[in-house]
C-alpha cells in the first residue's frame, strides 16, 4: 500500500494505493463506506444465513409460493414515485464493464443508457474496482478521453446515455479493504464509492445517481438497499428518494415477490428488469436437487419456455399496475464480422427477440454491443412510438404459482449441448481469472451468468436421474473428466496462441471440473474464482 494520507479509524487497505487510486480511496469516501459497512454488514449476514435456510427448504423438496404474510401489498392499490426525467425513455440500454474505452464507447452508442458495470461482466480484480470509480468519476464530469496503442483517440459526444451503475451483489466482498478486519461487501464499497464522489456532480447537471440492483432473492433484501440508499442521502444533504434502482429480478425467488421488492423500494425503484441468464441460473441452483428437475441444453431453453414465458409476463403485469418500468432482457448475440449469412441469422434473432418484447409489452431492452443498438432501436421506435409503455396494464396476464415452477423442455440433452457447455465454462472462465469478465464466445457476448449456467447443468444433469443424453448415456463425472481436455484443446486451437496464453484456460478447466463433479456445490463460481484472484495467482485454483 502507498499513501499518505490518513487512514479513518477501523479502516485497513491491503492492497496497493497508487496517486491515482488515492483520489478515489479519500479519507472521507472511505469513512462513508465505513460508516455504511459498519451500520449494515450485520444484517447482511443475516439475510445470508437466511438464502442459506431457504436452500435448506428446497433441497428437502419444498417449493416457492407467492408469501401469504404479504398478500395484503399484492392485492393493495400503491405506485412508485414518478420517474426522473432522463429515465422516461430507456429503450434501449446498452451493458458493459467500466473500463475507459467500454465507458466512452457505451455513452456514445447511441442507446438511451448504458449500464456501468461492476458485476457479471467484470472480473474483481482490485486495479478493475478503483480504474473503473476512475472512469465513471471522470464520465460524470466529462473529463474522459481515451487514446488506443494504435493512436485512435476516443471521447464523449455531446449527447450521451444516461448512466446507470450495477454495483457487486449480496453475497460477494472486497476483500482488499477491511472494516473492524472484516472485508467489506462489495455492493456497499461499489455503491459508497460511487455515490459518494458523484451524486452532487450528477445532479448538478441536471441527472442523478441511478442504479442497477443484481441477485436479490427476497424483499427484506430490497428492504436493506433501501435503507441503505436513506442513509447515505442523509449523509450527503440529499434530498430523499434522489437515487433511484431498477431492480434485475434473475432469481426465481425474487419472481414470487416483485410485488414486495418495489414496494420496499417505492421512493427510489423505477422498475425491474428481466434477468435472463441469471435467473435460467437461479432455477437450476435453486432445484438443484429436485429430482423431478431437469433442463433441456441450454439453447433449447428460451424465453418461450413456458417458466421464462410466465416469469416475463409477470414482471411486465407487475411493473405497469405500478407504475414502473419493465425492461426486457440480454440480446447476448454479436455482430459476426467474417461470415454475412452468420452475421444475418444472428441478427434476425435479436431483431424477433425485441419484437417480442415490445409487443408483450416491455418498455425497453438491453444489448450487449453498439452495433445492436440500432436494430433494438427500430423495433421499439414501430411498437412503442411513446417514451414508454406503462399504459399498457397487462391485466389479460394470468400467471399462478405453478406457471412459474413450469420447467421446461426436459429434453433434449445432447453430446454436442454438453460439449458447449463446458467449452464456454473453460473459456469464459479462463479469461474471468485473467481480468476480462465480459467475453465473446462462439458469436455470443458471454458474462458469469452464462457460465453460471453451463456449470451448474452439468453438476445438475450428473446427479438428475433425468441428465441422460439422447443417445441413452447417463451424464456422469467421467464423462466430463474425459471431454474436458478435448475441449480444452479445441479451445487453445479456436483462441490461438497469443490469446491462449493471456488467459488462464488450464486452471479454469481445474476449476471447471471441481466444481461441476465434486458432491458440495458451489453457489457461485466467482466465489473460488475470486479467492483465486487474491492470493498468488500461479496457486491452483480451488473451490
Amino acid at each position: 500500500m502507498n499513501r499518505t494520507q490518513p487512514m479513518p479509524a477501523g479502516v485497513e487497505i491491503r492492497a496497493a494505493v497508487t496517486p491515482e487510486f488515492s483520489v478515489i480511496l479519500t479519507p472521507q469516501a472511505l469513512a462513508f463506506v465505513a460508516k455504511l459497512a459498519r451500520k449494515f454488514e450485520t444484517r447482511r449476514r443475516e439475510l445470508m444465513a437466511a438464502r442459506a435456510r431457504r436452500q435448506a427448504e428446497f433441497d428437502a423438496g419444498k417449493l416457492p409460493e407467492f408469501l401469504p404474510e404479504t398478500r395484503s401489498i399484492r392485492e393493495s392499490e400503491w405506485t412508485v414515485a414518478p420517474a426522473p426525467r432522463d429515465l422516461q425513455d430507456r429503450r434501449v440500454e446498452i451493458t458493459g464493464p467500466t473500463d475507459r474505452k467500454m465507458v466512452i464507447n457505451a455513452l456514445n452508442s447511441g442507446a438511451n443508457v448504458f449500464m456501468a458495470d461492476f458485476e457479471d461482466s467484470n472480473t474483481p480484480t482490485w486495479e478493475n474496482m478503483i480504474e473503473g470509480q476512475i472512469n465513471l468519476r471522470d464520465a460524470v464530469n466529462r473529463a474522459i478521453d481515451f487514446v488506443s496503442a494504435e493512436g485512435k483517440r476516443y471521447q464523449l459526444n455531446s449527447k450521451t446515455a444516461t448512466l446507470l451503475v450495477r454495483p457487486r451483489g449480496w453475497h460477494l466482498l472486497e476483500n482488499h479493504v477491511r472494516v473492524e478486519g472484516a472485508p467489506v461487501s462489495g455492493a456497499i464499497f461499489d455503491f459508497g464509492l460511487y455515490f459518494f464522489h458523484n451524486a452532487k456532480a450528477l445532479l448538478a447537471s441536471n441527472t442523478g445517481p441511478y442504479f442497477y440492483l443484481p441477485k436479490m432473492e427476497s424483499h427484506l433484501e430490497a428492504r436493506l438497499w433501501n435503507e441503505i440508499f436513506v442513509t447515505a442521502q442523509r449523509e450527503l444533504g440529499i434530498p430523499q428518494g434522489t437515487i433511484k434502482a431498477t431492480v434485475l429480478i434473475e432469481t426465481v425467488l425474487a419472481a414470487f415477490e416483485m410485488d414486495e421488492i418495489l414496494h420496499e423500494l417505492r421512493e427510489h425503484c423505477v422498475g425491474l428488469n428481466i434477468g435472463r441468464w441469471d435467473y435460467l441460473f437461479s432455477c437450476i441452483k435453486k432445484f438443484r436437487s429436485n429430482k423431478n428437475f431437469c433442463l433441456a441444453d441450454r439453447a433449447r431453453v428460451t424465453m418461450t419456455a413456458p417458466f421464462m414465458r410466465a416469469y416475463a409476463l409477470l414482471l411486465i403485469q407487475t411493473c405497469h399496475r405500478r407504475n414502473a418500468f419493465a425492461m426486457g432482457g440480454m440480446a447476448a448475440q454479436i455482430p459476426i464480422k467474417n461470415d454475412p449469412a452468420a452475421n444475418e441469422a444472428a441478427l434476425e434473432k435479436v431483431h424477433a427477440d425485441k419484437v417480442r418484447e415490445a409487443t408483450d409489452g416491455c418498455d425497453g431492452t438491453w444489448v450487449a454491443h453498439p452495433g445492436l443498438v440500432g436494430i433494438a432501436k427500430a423495433v421499439f421506435d414501430q411498437y412503442m412510438p411513446t417514451p414508454n409503455q406503462i399504459h399498457r396494464k397487462r391485466d389479460d396476464v394470468k400467471v399462478a404459482a405453478g406457471d412459474l415452477l413450469d420447467f421446461q423442455p426436459e429434453t433434449p440433452i445432447t453430446e454436442a449441448g454438453l460439449r458447449n457447455s463446458i467449452s464456454v465454462g473453460i473459456q469464459y472462465i479462463g479469461a474471468w481469472l485473467a481480468g476480462n469478465g465480459c467475453v465473446p464466445v462462439n458469436n455470443l457476448m458471454e458474462d458469469a451468468a452464462t457460465a453460471e449456467i453451463s456449470r451448474s447443468q452439468i453438476w445438475q444433469w450428473i446427479r438428475s436421474p433425468k441428465g441422460v443424453l439422447e443417445d441413452g448415456r447417463k451424464v456422469t463425472g467421467d464423462i466430463i473428466r474425459k471431454l474436458l481436455p478435448e475441449e480444452l484443446a479445441k479451445a487453445r486451437a479456436l483462441l490461438g496462441e497469443e490469446s491462449w496464453k493471456s488467459g488462464r484456460y488450464q486452471e479454469a478447466a481445474g476449476l471447471f471440473e471441481t466444481i461441476t463433479t465434486s458432491d458440495d456445490y458451489v453457489e457461485f463460481l466467482t466465489l473460488p474464482g475470486y479467492q483465486w484472484l487474491t492470493r498468488n495467482p500461479r496457486e491452483p485454483v480451488a473451490a
